[in-house]
């Protein structure tokens, strides 16, 4: 695990929080301060860059880079700008490291495919799952450009979006001077710095609603924790019920994982390794997490089981 950073805060100092929704997400950023006017333009600065991020990699809106690249998918390589191609390439290294469990690409049928028969649905649902492949996107770092290579292919970053705003808000933070501090992105933490009397920062303290959880007390201070719920929603489809969580590879529900919590240096990369992992299973999740550096996960299964990586311990 990371060594823990020490600070050295006066006396003065408390926790700073604003709640404020944003990218669909409940936002809290606290930050830790002795003066109410210098934190709450701080918030704004946060606020700014989350909003600047969330516009960043929309699909939506003509000068959208995000609805080029989909546009020109099977026709033509597109130029993107240096911050969307570093977030693509890194997301392309995710999806190889997970084997295609993350997978920032997915295939849009057109009108004809998205007839109301289940005979066609069906049709679409397989010609989709052939069509998602992230190997499929062609990256040109010499010409910054990004190729979708077969038509229909579209690129979303639902799954990371919100950790990489977290990770350019603390980054803007820091900027202007905050030593500590916790971004809690619905539910996903990102701390940095001790809170006031010099302790490090725990789940618990970042975020009291987890105060229950079995592993409310693991240190997180200059560390991300990204949380994946195999909730139990369904959508109808053809009368039947999906769950809202599947294998990337084979196309069933995921059971047996209640939840997937990861530790990570950055919230994006937290962000995009919790579901995958949810979706391979504990046993081939863990060994994945224990071939890397700086990383550790925590599985509960649907018993209440805990299971952690080696590289972190629950009393």
């Amino acid at each position: 695990m990371l060594a823990i950073k020490t600070l050295s805060h006066n006396n003065n100092s408390i926790v700073f929080r604003r709640s404020v929704r944003l990218m669909g997400n409940q936002f809290e950023i606290s930050v830790v301060g002795d003066n109410p006017s210098w934190a709450e333009n701080r918030f704004n600065d946060a606020i700014a860059e989350i909003m600047r991020v969330e516009k960043l990699l929309s699909a939506f809106g003509d000068d959208s880079c995000i609805n080029e690249i989909n546009r020109n998918a099977g026709v033509k390589p597109v130029k993107a700008n240096a911050e969307i191609f570093r977030l693509i390439d890194r997301s392309l290294q995710i999806s190889a490291l997970t084997h295609g469990a993350f997978d920032i690409t997915y295939y849009a049928a057109d009108r004809e495919e998205a007839k109301s028969d289940a005979g066609q649905i069906n049709a679409g649902v397989k010609t989709s799952v052939n069509k998602v492949n992230y190997k499929s996107v062609e990256l040109n770092a010499t010409a910054q450009t990004v190729f979708l290579q077969e038509t229909g292919m579209r690129l979303s970053f639902a799954s990371n979006s919100k950790g990489y705003a977290a990770d350019r808000a603390k980054y803007i933070l820091q900027l202007h001077g905050v030593s500590s501090g916790v971004i809690n992105a619905g539910g996903d933490l990102l701390t940095w710095g001790n809170q006031p009397d010099n302790e490090p920062w725990t789940i618990a303290t970042a975020d009291p609603s987890q105060e229950t959880q079995p592993f409310a007390n693991v240190t997180i201070s200059n560390m991300a924790v990204a949380t994946s719920v195999n909730a139990e929603k369904y959508a109808v489809v053809i009368n039947k019920k999906l769950s809202n969580t599947f294998n990337a590879k084979k196309g069933f529900p995921v059971s047996k994982i209640k939840s997937v919590s990861i530790l990570s240096t950055t919230a994006e990369l937290a962000d995009a390794m919790a579901t995958p992992v949810l979706a391979i299973g504990i046993n081939a999740g863990l060994y994945l997490i224990n071939q890397l550096n700086q990383m550790a996960a925590v599985i509960i299964d649907d018993l209440n089981r805990v299971y952690t990586s080696k590289n972190i311990t629950i009393n």
